[in-house]
């Protein structure tokens, strides 16, 4: 099992903790809470201390810490200087507990004053008390307490619906405000049992949603290693979910120059209305992208027809995905000398204040060699020089977003040659407000494949379509372990490094030019996607690899946010076996700029070299056939089989050789050693069984069954590997 979750040091305050909807059996668990109740009945009237002394007892009986405050949250930095007093410090956790029922034309002003002033008000001013220290400190965890009354509303409760949706808002808020400095602020909806709920609850229910099945969630989200910030969540009898908003892809109902009806709104209100790809917009920006692209489109198309089924996607219903898929864009060569890979190495920040840099940035080195990440410099050759015609699709590039990135390399790059990639898509996704292409390059030096990369490019306004969501060729992020980092780098970008950068060969004006940057809603010019992945990959190779590029296999990242020319990039690392889990942040801000990343490198007793033919061997002659074979047609085997299969053959009882069969990734390929990443399928037999079974003269399955084949992994997919022998490995 995960190792237990600790709070030590940490306080907490709770607020409106008395009565029965409070943290009792959770609360020791905390080094130490501060207790706050009033002590009034569930329509707040009255006083008591009765109440947070209760909950005192039992976290003291329980060999806790804890002292109770029973001032009003209108009195909200009485209740901090309290915490403050006795523990020195504080993080908050916010119970708003009265009620005021009343139908809505029944409310009066003193009901509906009082709920806004104890839950809404009340939170404002007790989170405020805490803030400043919380900030000093650099570490604050903030829980609201919402309703489901305040998500869905529920009749007699307006006043308090309004509240409580009202704290949902304040929530999101400080989330934002609060991340820079490490304070995280989420909102629960809770449902259980207490001096509120038994009013409108059966006992055998309030018994049935205890307190105790709300409290881990709130201390989960109160523990420094959550990382959850500006969430909503559901909670209650042991279940929790987790809520987010959800858009329809909407319609435009105006032409240029033309005005907006209400009869256009009703001809369109089906499409309105209509949620089938709809999107999930999480923030102000993401929400207002929508308004600049109808903008767009209602100049760029003049009238629109007011009878027209078209919600403004720029993308034809008729897509014809089969035709897509596969596709090869192009093929582009890449001719360079040493001056490239120094180039590129100063963009992503390397400097001879290392001296361990030097074999980077100095052709004379003896170790001169070339940054990994620099694989991705001649496949984006193939890539932003534009997509040709697609059937159906309209690809504006002026919206196009890079979302993620793949690198794997099968040997070093050399420092300087030819090198030729082809581009082709791997698929084509629907995500509503945009389609997604993933597009597969792999870069040849010769006919010796070296690196193969897939770009996920985002295309703002291109979905809709009906197409799928997601694919089984794309290449995942992997959220890092819920623990500290194992390591931590920074580097300070400097305010020039996107104009360094983009002499690698992106020439977006977004990066350089501030006007162009001002049409893609940023302030200034940012930094390049790619040139944030080079900071990162090298920070991984340094800490991890002793800068090694022999030790360096594979990288995938996902863009989540800009980063500007002179911040710092902070690349958060953690290691599980040979995957390097990283993430990096903006110094500066908190923010996460790459988002799910991971680098797979070899162990250093364990390095790739180059295998030797073996002698006596008869199946390397069949593999070496399938290789060549692939090469002709790996699109059309990849699409068919998608998946990873490894030979281990053997020789005299022991293996004396690994081949894998790649038909998941790229194009396809054949390579001698075990699988880069892991397989999908293993084989084991001897190497004159394997020709037997290639050349039919034992059947497969009598094979397996006599334990002369092992089989690890799916086996099903065997059945897809025997119709490739059959069809391609006859001498």
């Amino acid at each position: 099992m995960a190792a237990g979750l600790r709070f030590d040091g940490r306080v907490v305050l709770v607020t409106g903790a008395g009565g029965g909807e409070r943290l009792a059996g959770a609360l020791p668990r905390l080094s130490a809470p501060a207790v706050n109740d009033l002590g009034g009945d569930f329509k707040g009237y009255g006083k008591s201390s009765s109440a947070a002394d209760k909950v005192v007892n039992e976290i003291r009986a329980k060999g806790g810490k804890a002292v109770p405050n029973y001032d009003s949250v209108e009195d909200g930095e009485k209740l901090v200087k309290t915490a403050l007093e006795a523990f020195g410090r504080i993080g908050t956790v916010t119970y708003f507990l009265i009620l005021r029922d009343r139908s809505f034309v029944r409310i009066s002003d003193e009901d509906w004053d009082i709920i806004h002033r104890i839950h809404l008000r009340g939170s404002f001013l007790v989170t405020r008390a805490a803030w400043n220290h919380m900030k000093n400190q650099k570490f604050g965890r903030i829980i609201m307490t919402s309703s489901a009354a305040g998500i869905y509303g529920n009749f007699g409760q307006a006043n308090y619906s309004a509240a409580k949706l009202g704290l949902l808002g304040l929530s999101n808020t400080i989330a934002i405000e609060g991340r820079k400095y490490n304070i995280h602020c989420n909102t629960i909806a809770p449902t259980a049992g207490s001096r509120l709920t038994q009013t409108i609850m059966p006992q055998d229910m309030v018994d049935a949603f205890k307190p105790e099945y709300v409290a881990p969630l709130v201390l989960w989200l109160c523990h420094e290693s959550c990382q959850e910030n500006g969430s909503l969540f559901e909670v209650g009898a042991g279940w929790i979910g987790k809520l987010r908003w959800e858009r329809s892809l909407g319609a435009i109902v105006r032409g240029k120059n033309q005005p907006m009806t209400p009869e256009a709104v009703r001809d369109k209100w089906e499409k309105v209305c209509d949620f089938d790809n709809a999107s999930k917009p999480r923030s102000i920006q993401e929400s207002i992208s929508v308004l600049n692209d109808a903008l767009s489109q209602i100049e760029s198309q003049g009238n629109v027809s007011m009878n027209s089924t078209s919600s403004g996607s720029v993308v034809s219903s008729a897509v014809d995905t089969a035709n897509i898929i596969g596709r090869e864009l192009a093929t582009k060569v890449y001719t360079y000398t040493h001056l490239e890979p120094i180039l590129y190495a100063l963009g992503v920040g390397m400097s001879t204040k290392d001296p361990d840099h030097l074999k980077f940035l100095f052709e004379g080195s003896e170790e001169f060699c070339c940054l990994p990440s620099f694989g991705v410099i001649p496949a984006q050759t193939s890539i932003f020089g534009g997509v040709p015609s697609l059937p159906g699709l309209d690809i504006d590039f002026t919206k196009m977003l890079h979302g993620e990135q793949y690198l794997e390399l099968y040997k070093p790059l050399p420092t300087s040659g030819q090198l030729t990639s082809v581009s082709t898509v791997a698929d084509l996704l629907d995500k509503g407000s945009g389609a997604v292409l993933l597009v597969d390059v792999n870069t040849y030096c010769g006919k010796e494949l070296l690196c193969y990369n897939q770009f996920t490019l985002f295309f703002v306004g291109a979905g809709g379509f009906g197409g799928k969501r997601t694919s089984e060729k794309a290449k995942v992020t992997v959220n890092p372990p819920r623990r500290p980092p194992d390591a931590v780098l920074s580097d300070v970008t400097t305010a020039d490094q996107a104009i360094l950068y983009r002499l690698s060969g992106d020439w977006n004006p977004l990066h350089v030019d501030p006007s162009f940057a001002a049409l893609g809603g940023f302030k200034k010019p940012i930094l390049h996607g790619l040139c944030s992945f080079g900071f990162a990959a090298r920070h991984v190779l340094k800490h991890f690899a002793n800068n090694d590029v022999t030790r360096f296999k594979a990288v995938k990242v996902r863009f989540a946010k800009p980063v500007f020319p002179g911040q710092t990039l902070q690349t958060e690392m953690w290691k599980e076996g040979n995957r390097i889990h990283f993430q990096t942040k903006v110094k500066e801000t908190g923010e996460i700029a790459i988002a799910g990343g991971y680098v797979d490198i070899t162990s250093a007793l364990d390095k790739p070299s180059a295998w030797e033919p073996t002698a006596g061997l008869q199946s390397d002659l069949v593999f070496e056939e399938i290789g060549r074979r692939i090469k002709e047609i790996g699109n059309e085997l990849v699409k068919k089989v998608n998946a990873v299969f490894q030979w281990d053959i053997t020789k005299d009882g022991k293996t004396a050789v690994q081949w894998t069969i790649d038909l998941k990734n790229g194009s396809g390929e054949v390579y001698q050693g075990p699988a880069r990443s892991s397989a999908d399928t293993t084989f084991t037999l001897s190497d004159q069984d394997f020709m037997d079974v290639v050349q039919q003269k034992t059947n497969p399955q009598k094979a397996f069954f006599s334990g002369k084949l092992k089989v690890k992994g799916n086996i099903m997919l065997s059945q897809k590997l025997e119709m490739i022998l059959k069809d391609y490995a006859k001498l």
